[in-house]
C-alpha cells in the first residue's frame, strides 16, 4: 500500500551553489515551489546561453563575408549579419533580465502572501 504525505516537504538549510540567484531559500518554501523556480532559472540561463551563441555565429559569418574580397555584393551581407548579431545580443540579454526580475518580483509576492496568512 502507497503511503500518503498529506503535509508538503519543507527545505532545510540547502547548502547549493549561489551562482546567478537573487533569492534565498529558507523553511516557509514548499520544495516543489523551490524546484519549480530553479528549473525556470537554469532555462533562463540556457536560452540567454542560446541567444549568445546565435550571435556568435552571425558575428563569424559577416567577418568571414567581410574576408571575400572576390565577391563585392557580400559586403552588404556581412554588414546585415554583423547587425543581426548586435540585436540577437541585446534581445537575449534585454529578455534574460526581464524574466529574472519577474521571478524575483513573483518569489517574494509568494513569500509575503505566506508571512500574511500567517
Amino acid at each position: 500500500m502507497k503511503r500518503i504525505i498529506t503535509a508538503p516537504l519543507k527545505i532545510k538549510n540547502m547548502k547549493l551553489l549561489r551562482f546567478g540567484r537573487d533569492f534565498k531559500p529558507d523553511e516557509e518554501v514548499i520544495l516543489r515551489d523551490y524546484l519549480a523556480i530553479e528549473r525556470t532559472r537554469l532555462a533562463n540561463e540556457r536560452t540567454l546561453l542560446s541567444y549568445i551563441r546565435s550571435s556568435l555565429y552571425l558575428l563569424l559569418g559577416s567577418i568571414a563575408f567581410f574576408q571575400l574580397k572576390d565577391f563585392s555584393n557580400f559586403k552588404y551581407l556581412a554588414l546585415l549579419s554583423l547587425i543581426f548579431s548586435a540585436i540577437f545580443f541585446v534581445i537575449g540579454v534585454y529578455r534574460f533580465t526581464l524574466l529574472k526580475k519577474s521571478l524575483k518580483r513573483l518569489y517574494y509576492i509568494s513569500e509575503e502572501k505566506e508571512q500574511a496568512t500567517k
